[in-house]
């Protein structure tokens, strides 16, 4: 298993060892409820040099979660390796698996110069259900977009 991949099939508590851990006070709105607490949290890995970070619940805990989910996703939009096949059709955006499949993907679309119908034919599928995937989390689909010379459409 590579880096990248082994990287995002880390439970937090894995992935957490390899990150330094920042804590702070949350900003915006809350007042005082926000205020009081070192909620806001922010996940710097190490090894990748990334970072992800959260804020929006006044868990520390919660946004723990959510800023490793952030860094994963991170990960899986910034390496890029030779395509593997993709071990589901589909995963839910909130499924754990999500950022390791989403880099899959990507890995198949930087492989066909982020061309959707030569990457859909790598992929065992057809050109609008590869757009209908990334169109479903605007984050991934901005991403693909910021690859390609001419932007996708919206499916209709």
């Amino acid at each position: 298993m590579s880096e990248r991949n082994r990287w995002l099939a880390m439970t937090d508590a894995e992935l957490s060892v390899q990150c330094e851990l920042e804590f702070s006070k949350g900003s915006g709105n809350g007042g005082q409820h926000r205020n009081k607490t070192s909620s806001a949290v922010r996940v710097c890995h190490l090894p990748s040099g990334l970072s992800g970070e959260d804020c929006t619940d006044r868990s520390q805990h919660t946004n723990r979660g959510r800023a490793l989910r952030k860094l994963r996703l991170k990960i899986a939009f910034g390496f890029r390796e030779e395509p593997a096949p993709l071990f589901r059709p589909r995963v839910a955006v909130e499924h754990a698996d999500y950022p390791l499949w989403c880099a899959v993907l990507l890995d198949h679309l930087a492989a066909a110069d982020w061309n959707p119908p030569e990457a859909a034919l790598s992929l065992g599928m057809t050109a609008s259900a590869l757009v209908k995937l990334l169109y479903r989390d605007p984050e991934l689909w901005q991403e693909v977009n910021s690859h390609r010379r001419i932007p996708l459409r919206k499916p209709s």
